[in-house]
């Protein structure tokens, strides 16, 4: 695939705790050149990010990495990064619930959060390193029926990332209307080729510019 072909579905990232002003700045002058489908950064950082790129497509991350926030902060989060100019939203689900076969608060939460969003896009990460099989199927159901715009593999902060059985799995099980989204661990260009082929619409990773650029 050419390197043009790709940038449009890289979810350009940067969410390690120590990131600055500076790593920002670069981040999203990086996304404008090369046309990324977004940029992914802490919610502290959108109101500098849409201040200094107007035209900029900025989505955030909720609940996260670890998604036992409770819904309400989940929420109040959501609407205070949207308020703050954020275009799409990324929250992690509570594993705990899962684990407890809670799959109806689940979708609950995950409903409850699409509506904070107020008809931005929402992304929800189901981190598929802790899963079993099983639950990563009624998690599918769970994204659809919250009415979710995309299932997310991993925060990349996990035991693993994204791995192609689980996409290939999530493709078998979700809604005709979402989308899938790869993230941790995609580190060459063949990943992102291999990801893209399979049927994800969008691939988070802070490494897409470099490798690119380098390899294409």
């Amino acid at each position: 695939m050419d390197n043009s072909e790709i940038f449009p579905h890289i979810d350009h990232t940067l969410l390690k705790a120590t990131a600055t002003e500076e790593q920002i700045r670069r981040l999203c002058e990086e996304a404008l050149l090369y046309k990324t489908a977004s940029v992914c950064i802490p919610a502290s950082y959108i109101g500098f990010a849409r201040g200094a790129f107007p035209g900029l497509n900025i989505c955030t991350v909720i609940g996260f990495p670890l998604g036992y926030s409770t819904t309400a902060a989940k929420c109040a989060e959501t609407r205070c990064a949207i308020e703050d100019g954020a275009d799409e939203i990324d929250m992690v689900i509570n594993l705990g619930w899962v684990k407890d076969g809670k799959f109806a608060d689940v979708q609950r939460e995950i409903a409850e959060v699409k509506t904070a969003c107020g008809g931005k896009i929402l992304k929800v990460i189901i981190e598929t390193c802790y899963l079993t099989e099983a639950e990563k199927i009624s998690l599918c159901k769970c994204v659809t029926d919250g009415g979710a715009d995309y299932i997310k593999t991993s925060t990349g902060f996990g035991t693993a990332g994204a791995c192609i059985e689980d996409i290939r799995l999530f493709k078998a099980h979700i809604g005709a209307n979402v989308k899938m989204k790869a993230a941790g661990g995609v580190k060459t260009k063949a990943d992102l080729e291999m990801f893209l082929k399979d049927g994800c619409e969008r691939i988070g990773t802070s490494s897409a510019v470099k490798l690119l650029t380098e390899e294409g």
